[in-house]
């Protein structure tokens, strides 16, 4: 009995001192690439949960095992992993975070607006040609008859009634026109739950969305901001129909600029 306690007294510290050994504290610093402090940046231990953030001074301090991996986080510059090593508990670790930025395509107008609305407007949505046919149209009709008019008349005794059951054929064609352009232009109606939800689907397949993945997102918060972005921006609404990949991402990016005022994304 006696030698049975003894060696259980030898056993309890030797799984004291292994944990105790096993999770050592790592120093260190972050800056960008410029050593500039970029405080306050979220340093996270992947492996056991833990996390602190880094003071004033860009020092840092977190609890670590050999082969952890830490995160490195903040707004506006790359995301940096680093997988711990056993020389790195033996010297303060130098972290530097390259600054990210967001290209938005740049968008060309040719056209200078002149701030009349109705011609402005005909401009833009109409092709050049059309525009000019419509405008040598009006002046034609505008300009005054050269040529007189037979004489046409017919005796009202054998003049019919053209009021009666009387059809314009410009009103016709009037309106085949117009119903011409209602079956070809896609209508912008209101996207409903399924629609709304396959276009978000749409938009995680087709669209690079590295550029949130980049801050550190996960796919719970890239899908909330793609919620986010939908019903500010009304994506699904306007695109879901026409379906551009490089306005769709024009649009994301947009709405990501303002999503980043309002949600502290280096707290992730």
């Amino acid at each position: 009995m006696r030698t049975y306690i003894k060696q259980s007294l030898y056993v309890i510290p030797f799984f004291v001192s292994a944990e105790f050994f096993s999770q050592q504290q790592i120093t260190g610093t972050v800056t960008d690439n410029s050593k500039k402090n970029i405080n306050p940046v979220l340093i996270i231990n992947v492996s056991n949960r833990k996390s602190t953030l880094s003071d004033t001074s860009g020092n840092f301090t977190i609890e670590a095992s050999e082969n952890d991996e830490l995160r490195f986080v903040k707004e506006g510059y790359y995301r940096f992993d680093k997988k711990v090593r056993k020389e790195d508990f033996s010297s303060p670790l130098m972290i530097s975070l390259d600054k990210t930025e967001i290209e938005i395509p740049e968008v060309k107008i040719t056209y200078k607006p002149t701030g009349n609305l109705e011609r402005d407007n005909r401009y833009l949505n109409e092709s050049r040609k059309v525009v000019s046919l419509r405008s040598e149209l009006d002046d034609y009709m505008k300009s005054p008859l050269n040529e007189a008019l037979p004489d046409n008349t017919v005796s009202k005794t054998f003049k019919p009634d053209y009021n009666a059951g009387q059809v314009s054929i410009l009103g016709v064609l009037d309106a085949a026109v117009g119903l011409f352009k209602k079956a070809t232009e896609l209508k912008i109606t209101k996207a409903n739950y399924t629609e709304t939800q396959d276009f978000i689907k749409r938009v995680k397949e087709e669209i690079d969305l590295q550029f949130l993945r980049k801050y550190g997102m996960d796919e719970d918060q890239i899908d909330y901001f793609l919620i986010y972005a939908n019903d500010t921006r009304m994506m699904a609404k306007k695109y879901r129909k026409n379906f551009k990949a490089d306005i769709v991402e024009y649009e994301l990016k947009v709405a990501f600029a303002e999503y980043r005022k309002t949600h502290k994304l280096d707290s992730i």
